[in-house]
């Protein structure tokens, strides 16, 4: 350790990387600008996409009760024949019953 020597940072003596010169500090603004912009574009883009989903989501509440309806209608006509056949397979099955 006899050859090595050790450096304190001086208060007085600062890092040229870390001193913002005005090039730097308009490069960096000039960038936050841009992204500023490309932020504000995506949120517009976000809004109109979200406005789409919207009336998209109140056709979809439609379809919802269209398809409800039909099947509800569907189980009435299904299950009368339901009702039916079996009245019609009971009354010839109680018919062959009685024939025997």
């Amino acid at each position: 350790m006899s050859g090595s020597t050790s450096r304190t940072p001086s208060a007085t003596h600062t890092r040229l990387s870390t001193v913002p010169t005005s090039a730097t500090k308009a490069r960096q603004l000039s960038h936050l600008h841009a992204q500023l912009a490309q932020l504000t574009a995506h949120m517009s883009d976000l809004e109109n996409l979200l406005r789409m989903t919207a009336v998209q989501a109140e056709g979809m509440r439609g379809l919802g009760g269209y398809c409800g309806g039909m099947f509800m209608a569907a189980s009435k006509v299904l299950g009368e024949e339901t009702v039916s056949g079996n009245d019609a397979v009971g009354a010839n099955s109680s018919g062959k019953q009685g024939e025997k």
